[in-house]
Order: C-alpha cells, then structure tokens, then sequence
C-alpha cells in the first residue's frame, strides 16, 4: 500500500500586532527551526511561515539570518552575564557564588535550549568574522564576572589543585557536559536533574577548593 504524504500546511497569516511583540516570535521559531533543521537548511521563508507572517514582514525586523542568529546568541549571552554580574556582587563566600553561577548557568540552559545549543553547541563560523567578534567580546566579559570570582578563591589559598584559570575552565566545562548531554540525549534514563547538578557540583567542587 501507498502512502501519499501530505506536504506541511503554514500557518494562518498574523495581523500586524506589536513590533517587539513579533520579534520575540520569530526567534523564538529561529531558535527551534536552526535545531531542527540546522543553521543552512533554514530560510527566512520557512522562519516567516512559522510565525505565520510574510516574508516581507519578516525582513522588517531582521535584515538576514545572520541578524537573527546574532541577536539569538547575544541575548543569551547578556541573560547569563546579568546573572553572573548580580551574583559575583552578593556579600557572600566566594564558592558559594561559584556555585550558584554554576547552578544559575546549567538553569538557564535547561530552561532554555535551543538558544543554549545554538550558543554553546553549534558549529564555528556560522557568524562572519565581525559579527563573530562581537559576540565573543561578550562572552569574554560574560566568563571574565566567573573567573573574577575563582580568583578570590584562589587568592584565599584555597584551591586544592591547578590554578584560577585551569579551575575555572574545569568547571565550565564540566556544566556544559552535563547540559549538554542532558538536552542531547533526552531518551537515557537519567536521574533527576536537580539530583545531578547536586551531585556534580558537590563533586567538582570539593576536588578543586578547600571550605
């Protein structure tokens, strides 16, 4: 038997609503086509039609998809250095306030994957290199606020092993396998996730840092 498959219907044109409105939109609907389909098999047409708007209207927010993709990648990178800005502020023990960027950053990128895969689990050179650098300038500020916490740490003399820079990448490094993992392979019977960021950042951190 034959199975005739049915070519996929758009959406209903939108009326005209509010322009911050509808930009939120349209990454938003970015975001999970680039995942889905991947940063070139994407178009703006197939972005506008998600939406469900033209793809007229779509290009009076955005010029490209580089713009899209860029704005998707900085607004993500600014959420998480608000955060790292508020928390390396707080009158508290430093490795408590690594620990809670930590949390704060493995929580954001739960909460918020597509962007967090785009961001940290893409492939390079999507970006020109301009565009590119803007985007690391940020990032570059967003890990400096977390390095400058470590480096209380280890100013303390309380690092166990490495130094401020080694300490700080290994921790990084270990939140992003852990997400990554967690938002790519959804299927693997995984203990609560709450449980394993707990469990992880008890572990790391009591291998790199002294009470």
């Amino acid at each position: 038997m034959t199975t005739t498959l049915k070519k996929p219907q758009r959406s209903a044109r939108k009326p005209k609503g509010d322009g911050h409105l509808r930009r939120g939109e349209i990454l938003q609907a970015a975001e999970r086509i680039f995942i889905a389909e991947g940063y070139h098999g994407a178009t703006i047409r197939r972005i506008a039609d998600e939406v469900g708007v033209s793809s007229t209207a779509l290009y009076m927010h955005f010029r490209d998809k580089d713009e899209i993709l860029l704005e998707i990648c900085d607004g993500a990178i600014e959420q998480l250095l608000r955060i790292n800005t508020e928390i390396s502020a707080q009158p508290i023990d430093a490795v408590t306030r690594v620990r809670l960027m930590l949390d704060a950053y493995m929580d954001f990128a739960l909460t918020n994957p597509n962007a967090y895969q785009l961001v940290f689990c893409g492939p390079a050179g999507l970006l020109s290199a301009d565009k590119q650098q803007m985007t690391r300038d940020l990032g570059d500020r967003c890990y400096d606020k977390f390095v400058g916490v470590v480096r209380e740490i280890g100013a303390s003399g309380r690092l166990r092993t490495g130094n401020v820079e080694s300490a700080a990448q290994t921790l990084w490094t270990a939140c992003h396998g852990l997400v990554a993992l967690l938002l790519t392979r959804p299927t693997f019977n995984w203990e609560p996730r709450a449980d394993l960021k707990a469990v992880m950042l008890d572990g790391i951190l009591y291998g790199l840092m002294t009470d």
